[in-house]
């Protein structure tokens, strides 16, 4: 797991290189004990202890056809024997095809696009296309969002992560989305909470000044902060408020993207065009960092005689190309797409509402495709949760070991179990990683009793 009594040397040797060297995001240094990895293979990773565990977490909900594909690592071998890198401002095949085929699953007008590293720059550079093209200097992003760890990207993140990185002079205004389980406006049905929400975004526009919000930036569907659907209508509604207004959206696709729902996009499923979608992680499942902004009319043409004053040292790298193009070819060839949304309903979805009925500890279920959040609560009446949204718990961080312990590598955030494993995972597998999650669950529903 760690480096215990079964590690071999080399698996030591890591751990104990770890340790010394590197130094964590999101950590107090001294107090982790971070899992060594030594191999991975579709749905499955090996610690250094020589234990395979199920990988329900797709990492950072990134790998969505899974570890080692051949066909993207031969992809990435080839180019690097052809063309390892090459400056940003030379054009190269691999570049050219992924935007092609980028642009093909995007909806509407979204046919250029800017590579990135990453989701947290590709958010950056969305608001500031956004500012520049419209000359305001606001953006309008909801609490429970993450958007990223890097300057702008941390002041649109509406989760605690912000909150020690908030100098708050970013020209962010913060307000509430659709959340019916927990809903901040008295809502009852999916239909209020949704009515009710567009309100509240409507009265902010209205007392920040429509004159001053360059964009409202939200995510498709929120990932780590707690993958709330938005209810039908409403991410219609927010374009409709923004083009009154001549407000840009920009939807974060970087977590829902490349089938994590069942769909390529949340937006096209959606029936919704941004004028700006970001998107990383599962272009190419993260075999190699990519990242990148999908550009309507509207704002490429604000540059079309004057220069973006942006750019990145590695943007749009042959090897991320590369594997990005071999990705979304697999995810065609073999559809993955529709075998996520299948699985979705099918087989998570209703094994997921199963468990709910089985353990008291489960709140709410929630989630599409392989995208869904298992909320805990000591109480269903109240629904307290089992741990702070700034923070974990005794019992989430029992339910982690625990899982773990079974086979079992869990996605965990303040209160909740993410089920999010590959859109490669076989039902077989599905099923398996269910089972040991109902297990996790009992485990949950034990020390809840007991007062923990």
């Amino acid at each position: 797991m760690t480096a215990g009594t079964g590690a071999s040397p080399s698996a030591a040797r890591t751990y104990e290189l770890d340790r010394a060297h590197v130094f964590h995001s999101w950590s107090a240094q001294a107090e982790i004990n971070p899992m060594v990895i030594t191999a991975a293979q579709g749905s499955y990773v090996t610690d250094g202890d020589g234990n395979q565990l199920l990988d329900f977490s797709s990492q950072l909900v990134n790998t969505n056809i899974g570890h080692q594909h051949p066909d993207v690592v031969a992809a990435i071998a080839v180019q690097a024997h052809r063309l390892t890198t090459i400056a940003p401002q030379y054009a190269n095949d691999r570049r050219s095809e992924a935007a092609r085929l980028i642009a093909e699953r995007t909806p509407g007008d979204l046919d250029r696009v800017f590579f990135t590293n990453g989701g947290a720059d590709a958010n950056e550079h969305a608001v500031r296309m956004a500012r520049l093209s419209t000359g305001r200097p606001k953006v309008l992003t909801r609490y429970r969002s993450y958007h990223g760890g890097t300057e702008t990207a941390i002041n649109l993140t509406g989760d605690p992560r912000r909150w020690d990185n908030d100098a708050g002079a970013a020209g962010v205004v913060h307000f509430f989305g659709p959340y019916l389980y927990r809903s901040r406006f008295h809502a009852a049905t999916e239909s209020e909470e949704c009515e009710r929400a567009l309100e509240h975004l409507e009265q902010v526009v209205e007392l920040e000044g429509p004159r001053t919000i360059a964009a409202v930036c939200l995510e498709a569907v929120p990932g780590t902060a707690g993958i709330m659907l938005p209810p039908p209508g409403y991410l219609a509604g927010v374009r409709e408020l923004c083009d009154r207004h001549g407000i840009l959206l920009i939807l974060d696709e970087v977590m829902t993207g490349f089938g994590r729902t069942g769909a390529w996009f949340v937006a096209g499923d959606e029936g919704v065009v941004p004028d700006l979608l970001t998107f990383a992680k599962g272009v190419n499942s993260g075999y190699v960092p990519l990242g990148g902004v999908a550009l309507g009319q509207r704002v490429a043409r604000h540059f079309a005689h004057r220069a973006y004053p942006g750019g990145l040292t590695y943007s749009g790298h042959p090897l991320a190309c590369a594997a990005a193009v071999a990705t979304i070819e697999v995810m065609e060839r073999d559809g993955v797409v529709a075998h996520a949304r299948r699985l979705g309903e099918d087989v998570v979805g209703p094994e997921l509402a199963a468990l709910a009925q089985r353990h008291p500890t489960v709140g709410e279920v929630r989630g599409r495709g392989v995208f869904w959040a298992v909320e805990l609560v000591t109480d269903r009446a109240s629904r307290t949760p089992v741990a702070p949204n700034d923070g974990g718990s005794a019992v989430m961080a029992e339910a982690v070991r625990y899982a773990k312990s079974l086979g079992l590598l869990p996605f965990t955030n303040a209160n909740r179990i993410h089920v999010v494993p590959p859109c490669t995972v076989t039902e077989a597998e599905a099923r398996t990683g269910l089972g040991l999650l109902d297990e996790v669950l009992g485990r949950v529903d034990e020390l809840v009793a007991e007062g923990a």
